[in-house]
């Protein structure tokens, strides 16, 4: 993913914490922050210590960061949002993770439900 598309400055990463707008289910909490006129979406990804070693972080966010690639044309292009990792994040598989990403971020109203 480019770096247009990422949140990757602490002050950033605040500003989106502080709107208080947050969804979550049991693996994944997504902070989201409105910005009209953005040409696309900007994500920041937080896996926290408690999932394990730096391999294991690092793998989480892999995984998320490819099931984003793949919704990319169905996220909505004027937010910004945070997607941080709960500590049973780590046990899924590349399937449960895009499954759980994707009830997470319908629940944000990030993508459209089909139905």
């Amino acid at each position: 993913m480019r770096k247009s598309y990422r949140v990757k400055k602490e002050s950033e990463f605040q500003r989106v914490f502080e709107t208080h707008n947050s969804v979550a289910n049991r693996k994944f909490i997504v902070y989201t922050m409105e910005k009209p006129g953005q040409k696309h979406f900007r994500i920041g990804i937080s896996v926290g210590k408690k999932i394990g070693n730096a391999v294991h972080r690092n793998w989480v966010k892999r995984r998320i960061r490819q099931t984003v690639l793949e919704l990319k044309e169905q996220i909505k292009p004027n937010y910004d949002f945070l997607v941080i990792a709960r500590p049973s994040a780590d046990q899924m598989t590349m399937a449960e993770t895009k499954q759980h990403l994707m009830h997470v971020l319908k629940l944000a109203h990030l993508i459209e439900d089909e139905h």
